[in-house]
């Protein structure tokens, strides 16, 4: 090692604590148990009255605790009160490496970017706290070719957002950076005003702007004990007294389980081991006129900036390398730890070391002076949870935070925004804490931590897997049956079919940002849909009975949509109080005042949730049950799907005997369960719920029953296009908490006239009334070997016009479909216009949906035709 390095000095702790300005407080060892006194009376030991009572109580003095504490004063919130176990920024904020960067592959994470940079340009001016925010951009390295249709494809889903971000040259790379090897640089994502921050310094601002506008912030004051009461608020213990709260949030870093265990909850956080190195003095930094831009090399997996006139850098290692404080988990964190840091492992590194030395040379004889190794808090699939938690009233989290500067600004605004307003902002339900459940167990967490952090800087291919964890327990019934015939996505828990290989197709799971293995088997699945007969596991749909007095009273609430009688079955939607779409929920009324509720599998506890809050804060007396696991769901569709059903029932299927729409529970000869219930919905054609444990067997009479008509499987990948070519909208795609129903094309199932005050209801008759701006769009259009995913920028004349919600092949038409929200004067049919895919714009033109009919009114014409003739 000494022949590549000169190791000065490692005397982390204590050099990163003066370089923070926090010299003041001893830097304690990780096996210290000093612990703070907490015999001293409230008023000696915080210096400042004691509030009994608060709105909002935030647990945790991170920089993302303390920036929420700011937006709630500055939006106005009177209560706010923050308690810091210890001091601010001890946890994971304290030793951060500080990167900002308006990047993020996601599309709704890129405004929460946006919103913290904007803060932070800002934040000295308004507080008078200086921050140490430096801006000279960033530069996201591709030396692969794959990696430069991974920056083409980034810059496609960029164009339609306020964010700055260029596709630059290898030129151009090298002249912002001088310092580079440019051998292997084919191109470079650049993001002016990108750049770092000082951890420390921000918060301070923060939480100087938090106490200018009202908050109280109280430390040292751990909470000891979480009680919630009959109202619906919290009692928050602690040492100097207890708060009554209206509502608590949990921004409490690797501290989130211990607090999330107070009320019963195991969140599936943990904390990594991150390292980062600090070099001395470069001189060929030094010389420089203009501050270097941050590098991430992607192949490397590393960030690199400079640090003074030296440079700091820190990689991603892989997941057999990294490692996991998973004994936090079991024995909860060490007391006392707050600002302390991990031994360091340099030869941990080495192979990221010297990938970055080969692109940064000047490293070959740089000092190091620094090695930082601390905890930083991943989730499983490395976001972080934000927003209220399903099981729990008024118990919100702000967890789970792998990038937390970057984040503090934008998410403390978006939940100050929803607090205040009582509904999200924007859409972030990749963020939504109800996405993971019970399911979630130790093994899956540290399974697929360890894989998110080894895949840190992986290409970021359209329908990516991960397979680390799974399968968890939540398999249906017709998994063993069907998992060696088909490629498994995972859906919340659950693998359901994407698409399924045959002997011949080249099978596996072989990404790419083009049409891949899975386009040809895929076409295979939307024919025999079209012209035979399917079969889908839907087993992953959430699931929820409603029952009891007030259930009619309080979906009549909840939906937009008149309630179906009994035996129907409709299509609902819940709305936000400003009228956009929140969920999209399948209704059926099985019995009087009993109704069985289908949403989709990532929807499960986001929309429990909503109703939970509904039930409770109205009164209503109503029994609602999650039976998501307790079902398992077949689709049946196709020409010929009536058919093989009738095959084995007595029940008449006929379309007299059972139309479009409506729901009954039958017996079907050979099963051994007492009944199933079969509704027909035209979309998905024919839905069968049934026990888990009879869903083999009922699986097998079909495809027994099938086989004259050549009934086979098909995936969610030929749904897709399926449900794009008859015009379906889907919930999280063409409707979100960024539409409304009405430019969503989804007027037919809103009733503005019903009598009950829906949630929403006002809104949207305002919106309505004042009309629309944008509308979604139909397109059509011609492509080569790629295909739209949605997200993707319009253009027109030069100029960006909007985006797309969703897209795919048609099959039946042969030619790219999307849905894309356009200007209300562009939405005409025949309006031609360009979608930008893989750096290329390709021509498409606004149609007339849907391009194919669904299969209950291709039946309805086809009678139509034969009694005219």
């Amino acid at each position: 090692m000494s022949r590549i390095f000169n190791i000065i000095n490692v005397q982390v702790r204590r050099d990163l604590a003066l370089r923070r300005g926090i010299a003041r407080l001893p830097i304690r060892t990780i096996s210290s148990t000093s612990r703070t006194n907490n015999d001293r009376d409230a008023s000696t030991a915080l210096g400042k009255r004691w509030k009994d009572t608060a709105d909002t109580v935030i647990i945790g003095g991170g920089c993302v605790g303390v920036s929420l504490a700011y937006h709630l004063a500055k939006g106005g919130m009177k209560d706010v009160v923050l308690l810091e176990k210890s001091e601010l920024t001890a946890g994971s904020t304290w030793h951060a490496a500080g990167l900002t960067a308006y990047y993020h592959p996601g599309i709704n994470l890129k405004k929460v970017h946006y919103n913290s940079i904007k803060l932070y340009e800002t934040l000295e001016e308004e507080t008078g706290q200086a921050v140490g925010f430096h801006q000279p951009g960033s530069i996201r390295i591709a030396s692969t070719a794959v990696r430069v249709d991974e920056l083409k494809y980034q810059m496609a889903r960029a164009h339609w957002h306020p964010t700055p971000q260029f596709l630059i040259t290898p030129e151009r790379v090298q002249e912002l950076f001088p310092l580079l090897n440019m051998d292997k640089v084919l191109a470079g994502l650049y993001n002016p005003g990108d750049g770092h921050i000082d951890p420390y310094s921000l918060t301070m601002a923060l939480a100087a702007g938090a106490r200018m506008y009202g908050a109280q912030i109280y430390n040292p004051a751990p909470v000891t004990g979480l009680t919630p009461t009959s109202e619906g608020t919290w009692d928050v213990q602690t040492p100097h007294g207890t708060i009554r709260a209206k509502r608590i949030v949990n921004a409490t870093g690797f501290w989130a389980r211990e607090v999330g265990n107070l009320i019963g909850f195991q969140h599936p956080t943990i904390p990594v081991h991150h390292q980062y190195v600090v070099t001395a003095t470069v001189p060929e930094v030094k010389a420089l006129k203009t501050e270097l831009p941050v590098i991430r090399d992607l192949e490397g997996s590393y960030y690199l900036r400079q640090e003074r006139d030296g440079l700091l850098f820190g990689p991603y290692e892989k997941m057999e390398k990294m490692v996991l404080q998973d004994s936090w988990v079991r024995d909860g964190v060490p007391p006392g730890f707050g600002k302390e840091l991990f031994e360091s492992d340099l030869d941990r590194i080495m192979d990221h070391v010297e990938m970055a030395m080969e692109m940064v040379p000047v490293l070959k004889t740089a000092d190091i002076i620094n090695i930082v190794s601390g905890p930083i808090t991943y989730t499983p699939d490395l976001l972080p949870m934000v927003g209220p938690h399903q099981g729990a009233s008024n118990y919100w989290t702000a967890i789970g935070f792998g990038y937390g500067v970057i984040h503090a600004g934008g998410i403390g605004k978006f939940l100050s925004d929803w607090i205040i307003s009582g509904e999200p902002p924007y859409d972030l339900i990749e963020c939504d804490p109800n996405r993971y459940g019970r399911w979630t167990d130790v093994p899956y967490m540290c399974a697929k931590a360890r894989e998110s952090y080894g895949y840190n800087n992986v290409v970021g291919f359209p329908k990516e897997e991960r397979f680390a964890g799974r399968p968890t327990y939540r398999t249906s019934g017709v998994y063993k049956l069907l998992k060696d015939k088909a490629s498994m996505g995972f859906h919340s828990g659950w693998e359901q079919p994407h698409w399924f290989c045959k002997d011949g197709d080249d099978a596996g799971y072989k990404p790419s940002f083009r049409r891949t293995n899975w386009f040809g088997p895929v076409g295979r699945e939307c024919k025999l849909v079209m012209e035979k007969v399917g079969v889908i596991d839907l087993t992953p749909f959430g699931k929820f009975t409603v029952k009891g007095r007030d259930s009619q009273k309080l979906l009549d609430r909840l939906f937009a949509n008149t309630m179906p009688k009994v035996g129907l079955t409709n299509i609902s939607h819940m709305l936000t109080p400003s009228g956009r779409v929140y969920a999209e929920v399948t209704i059926t009324q099985s019995a009087p005042g009993e109704f069985m509720l289908i949403t989709g599998s990532g929807s499960e506890l986001h929309d429990l949730r909503w109703m939970e809050k509904e039930i409770m804060e109205g009164g209503y007396e109503v029994d609602i049950k999650n039976v998501t696991e307790d079902f398992g769901v077949l689709g049946v569709a196709g020409p010929s799907a009536r058919k093989v059903l009738q095959k084995i029932t007595d029940e008449d299927l006929s379309d007299a005997g059972f139309k479009f729409l409506h729901c009954k529970t039958i017996k079907l000869a050979g099963i051994p369960t007492q009944a199933i219930r079969i509704s027909y919905t035209g979309e998905l054609g024919w839905e069968l719920y049934m026990e888990q444990k009879d869903m083999a067997a009922l699986y097998q009479a079909i495809m027994a029953a099938g086989q004259e008509e050549g009934i086979d499987n098909f995936g969610t990948y030929a749904m897709n296009s399926l449900r794009l070519e008859k015009g379906f909208r889907g919930w999280g795609a063409e409707m979100n908490c960024d539409t409304n129903p009405l430019e969503a094309g989804l007027e037919y199932f809103i009733k503005l006239n019903k009598p009950a005050d829906f949630i929403g209801k006002a809104a949207l008759q305002e919106v309505k009334a004042q009309g629309l701006k944008r509308k979604l769009s139909y397109l059509a259009m011609d492509t080569d070997n790629v295909d739209p995913e949605g997200n993707e920028t319009i253009w027109l004349n030069g100029k960006v016009v909007g985006n797309t919600t969703s897209g795919a092949y048609s099959y039946s038409t042969q030619q790219s479909l999307a849905f894309a929200y356009l200007p209300v004067e562009l939405c005409s049919v025949g309006q031609k216009v360009e979608v930008e895919l893989l750096g290329r714009k390709y021509a498409a033109m606004v149609v007339q949906e849907p391009l194919v009919l669904t299969e209950p009114t291709r039946t309805r014409l086809q009678k139509k035709s034969k009694s005219k003739a």
